[in-house]
């Protein structure tokens, strides 16, 4: 008989009992030390914390937001959640109340647990389960399928809305097919070094998990203490954004480090710029790294591998047919020509079966044929591998002319002085919109000229995507997933003080 799928709430329990001593989760503080959770006392934990929500109400009815920074709690409390039948939602504990309550405001049925007013469990409620307390460590009635999670957008607009992935959250272990071509492997150590509430580390995660996975869980990104945990845990998978491998590049020991133990680097979330993407290929061999384009909706995805990337650099790769389908569209929703930007437009190959529902927003953009697109524009090449340019709402028409920030961004940051930048279009009177660069050094002591800039960028670029102006500031907005709002930082600069 074929094996049945088990749930993720379920597997939990299954791996406690085939080795309740081994370590499931270490997690590196930000002081340097680590706290180590056995599967054992994850799964009596997960039971207690399951149990006062079940008493509480909570059920398949019910999303169950978690608010909390990377820590142990966070993965109590959202086991426990699928242990009482109920779909998670993570959010940035970052986030300001009105956004966090903007959010929250569109669930019917929630259960929020978080340190804010108003949460109905705080981190310091969940931490006191984990060793006692008045709740049973026993196994709740078995839950073979429940709902996974739900990612909560502030949008490009700010008008806030969530994203549900409506499948069941249940697999066969180890029958990682459908995600063994990103280099995903049973029992390799996961090193997680994004925020929870980003949707590649809380899924990868918990697939690791399910998959015996031992983690390594980042309290907070740092690049020299990411490079010093795959050396020490032999990590071998981890998910990198642009932002992070950018980060870990500057390292100044970074060729003298030990990272033989990687099996694959997992890129996704932006735009890579070419410069960094061939550095890491050429530091630890193509073969290891993998890239991925697709959408937290799950229309479709295009993929990858590095050997594969060195034929094509600067793509995102093709269409897994077996997937989806893709096509690039005009404004009219008529296919352009290859090598002509364009919105991208998937569509999955389970039409019309829904792979996201939203909550405070109409679904995507779609055509009458099933294709979806999440607004983002680019290209393919002759071959039919996707490049992306920006998304529509973030490129600049200055003089007449369409400007991308993400290529000029990826020229900035090549600038061995730039720790980061964001570029935006700001009202001028003579072109429209003027493009504005926002840039963070690595030594703000060390600050490029603006003429040193320019010449910098007219050897990468075209003249009129050039920035006509500079700002400089210690720290730029990027969030932690590596995205920036720029419609925010356009909002900043357009308000009067």
């Amino acid at each position: 008989m074929p094996a049945a799928p088990v749930s993720f709430g379920r597997r939990i329990a299954d791996l406690a009992r085939l080795h309740p001593d081994a370590i499931a989760i270490t997690l590196a503080r930000q002081d340097g030390g680590e706290d180590r959770l056995p599967w054992g006392t994850l799964d009596r934990w997960v039971n207690r914390v399951a149990r006062l929500m079940a008493a509480r109400g909570v059920g398949p009815d019910t999303m169950v937001c978690v608010g909390l920074y990377n820590s142990l709690e966070h993965y109590a409390a959202t086991i426990a959640a699928w242990r009482c039948g109920a779909c998670v939602l993570p959010l940035s504990p970052r986030m300001p109340d009105h956004e966090f309550s903007g959010i929250v405001g569109l669930l019917d049925r929630k259960f929020v647990v978080a340190d804010r007013d108003g949460a109905d469990l705080s981190k310091a409620a969940v931490t006191a389960l984990r060793d006692g307390g008045d709740w049973s460590a026993e196994d709740l009635a078995d839950i073979t399928a429940h709902p996974g999670k739900a990612i909560g957008s502030g949008g490009s607009t700010g008008r806030s809305k969530i994203i549900v992935d409506p499948k069941p959250w249940a697999r066969i272990p180890a029958e990682i097919t459908d995600i063994a071509r990103i280099g995903f492997r049973s029992r390799d150590v996961q090193l997680v070094a994004g925020p929870l509430y980003h949707n590649s580390p809380f899924t990868w995660s918990h697939y690791g998990l399910f998959e015996d996975q031992p983690l390594v869980v980042m309290e907070r990104f740092d690049p020299a203490r990411a490079v010093d945990l795959i050396e020490r845990h032999r990590c071998a998978f981890m998910f990198f954004p642009p932002i992070m491998l950018l980060r870990i590049s500057r390292l100044p020991d970074l060729a003298a480090r030990d990272l033989s133990s990687i099996h694959m680097i997992f890129q996704t979330a932006a735009a890579c710029p070419v410069w960094l993407k061939r550095f890491w290929v050429e530091r630890i061999g193509p073969e290891h790294m993998v890239e991925a384009y697709g959408s937290s909706e799950a229309i479709g995805q295009t993929q990858m591998g590095g050997v594969e990337w060195l034929a094509h650099p600067g793509s995102v790769g093709r269409p897994n047919p077996a997937n989806c389908t893709m096509k690039i569209l005009d404004a009219d929703l008529n296919e352009v020509p290859a090598n002509t930007v364009g919105e991208i437009f998937f569509r999955p190959l389970r039409h019309p079966e829904p792979t996201y529902r939203y909550i405070g927003s109409p679904p995507a953009k779609s055509t009458p044929d099933g294709y979806a697109s999440v607004g983002d524009l680019g290209y393919v090449d002759d071959d039919g591998y996707l490049f992306i340019v920006d998304r529509r709402v973030d490129m600049i028409v200055s003089g007449g002319a369409n400007i991308y920030p993400a290529e000029v961004e990826a020229a900035l940051t090549e600038h061995p002085a730039i720790a980061d930048a964001a570029v935006i279009g700001l009202p001028d009177e003579e072109w429209g919109r003027r493009v504005h660069a926002v840039i963070e050094t690595v030594d703000p002591a060390n600050i490029p000229t603006e003429a040193d800039l320019a010449a910098w960028l007219r050897q990468r670029l075209t003249s009129y995507k050039l920035p006509k102006t500079y700002e400089f500031t210690p720290a730029l907005p990027r969030d932690p997933s590596g995205k920036i709002r720029r419609s925010a930082l356009v909002t900043e600069r357009e308000t009067p003080a």
